[in-house]
């Protein structure tokens, strides 16, 4: 059954439209942190559908809000008053950081992107954008115009000027060798320098812990330093939390909170986990960044009460339960499991993160050269123990990425990481 859908999907469905694993898989139905495929096998799922189930697969607070306001109605438009998305919004808004926040609903990360640039150069009557190189926001065409990874960006035609700016990998480039005072001081020396060679941009968009590019991040503090720069030209400061929002980094509820010493961001960007697996993302702004458009702007699914009723559900659930205290709990015990196999595999150049959002950076033994063949073994091995996990990396790396629902146990945790030991020692 599984091979006859594989035919059909590559029959009707484009060629870079990606699968995993050499015998895809056709995943049925979840629970908690298991999935099953349509074969009756079960899965440690560490992966969450790219971090989007971010509570729990089937959590019954959510389906059951979501039947409930499925048998009311689905979906009006933003043209009508809408209960659900005024209250979510209020809690988001609440919840940003962002003063006079003003909250408006879409249905991806990438749409939310687009609608953060959209504001950003209206607003400073700039299409100049300042991006992090080995970012990735998003596969419109826009998005794919600020993504500083040349595996996540197809064309190099783009209705912005692009500008990338060092920083978001702290442990390659020209500044690996620093300490972490000497290595923030270099990445603003050099943002300084590249403002000197341009008009003003509209914007720095950038990603707290850089989720395709393979969890990489720099020190705490960097876009604090940048805000300061970018504050003193009246440029934004964008936070693309679509990977890292709602508590997941354990440390913060934001990830821009680990660089908050000048302030919150003028834009924040979210998706994934809010809605548990719903189609929602969002930007909060202050009101005057969002309010400054002057032409009728509406969204027919973005804000739809049924995805609205999910992303309340599940906003209240991770509150309640405290899940970031969970991911900061049991993701830090994960990670010292996974950085002591790491130890005695040859392969292992780096294991990073923080909560339940973490990254082993494969290479060949003795370099730093990528070792993809080694990921995608990893990958199937840890498949065939019954565990998921995801692919990622940018410019000549290769990344395993962990980033289960955020309710994980400490159980489900040791057993994840006896068979990623597993996988990893049969490189």
């Amino acid at each position: 059954m599984t091979r006859d859908l594989y035919a059909r999907h590559r029959a009707v469905l484009p060629d870079w439209l990606a699968l995993y694993y050499e015998d895809p898989l056709e995943i049925t139905h979840g629970e908690g942190r298991h999935v099953w495929d349509a074969a009756g096998n079960k899965y440690l799922d560490f992966f969450g559908g790219i971090l989007t189930t971010m509570t729990a697969h089937a959590l019954p607070e959510v389906t059951k809000a979501v039947a409930e306001q499925a048998g009311r109605i689905v979906h009006s438009s933003t043209l009508y008053l809408n209960r659900p998305m005024v209250e979510l919004a209020e809690r988001v808004a609440q919840l940003s950081g962002i003063p006079d926040a003003r909250v408006f609903f879409t249905t991806s990360g990438t749409e939310a992107n687009d609608t953060a640039l959209l504001l950003a150069t209206a607003h400073r009557r700039s299409n100049a954008i300042l991006a992090m190189r080995n970012s990735y926001h998003g596969r419109s065409f826009s998005a794919v115009g600020i993504t500083g990874n040349r595996g996540w960006s197809p064309t190099s035609l783009s209705p912005l000027q692009t500008l990338y700016v060092h920083g978001g990998v702290r442990t390659r480039g020209p500044y690996a060798d620093l300490d972490d005072r000497d290595f923030i001081d270099a990445c603003v020396a050099d943002l300084k320098d590249l403002l000197g060679h341009t008009r003003a941009p509209a914007a720095l968009i950038a990603e707290p812990v850089q989720g395709v590019g393979g969890f990489t991040s720099p020190p705490d503090g960097l876009y604090a330093a940048f805000r300061e720069v970018l504050h003193e030209r009246g440029i934004l400061w964008i936070s693309d939390e679509v990977q890292t929002g709602w508590g997941r980094t354990g440390e913060h509820f934001w990830g821009w909170q680990a660089h908050a010493r000048s302030g919150p961001p003028d834009i924040v960007t979210f998706a994934k986990g809010i809605g548990n697996g719903m189609s929602i993302g969002g930007v909060v702004a202050r009101a005057e960044i969002m309010n400054c458009l002057d032409a009728n702007s509406i969204s027919t699914f973005g804000g739809t009460q049924v995805t609205m009723a999910a992303g309340l559900a599940n906003l209240s659930y991770l509150l309640e339960h405290d899940l970031q205290g969970n991911a900061r709990r049991v993701g830090g015990l994960l990670i010292e499991r996974l950085r002591s196999v790491a130890a005695q595999v040859p392969h292992v150049r780096e294991v990073r993160g923080r909560g339940l959002m973490i990254g082993v950076e494969l290479t060949r033994p003795g370099t730093d050269e990528a070792a993809p063949d080694a990921a995608s073994t990893v990958l199937e091995e840890a498949r065939a123990g019954g565990l998921l996990v995801g692919k990622g990396g940018g410019h000549g790396t290769s990344v395993l990425r962990i980033a289960p629902p955020m309710s994980l146990t400490v159980a489900e945790a040791e057993e994840g990481a006896a068979i990623l030991e597993r996988a990893l020692r049969s490189i």
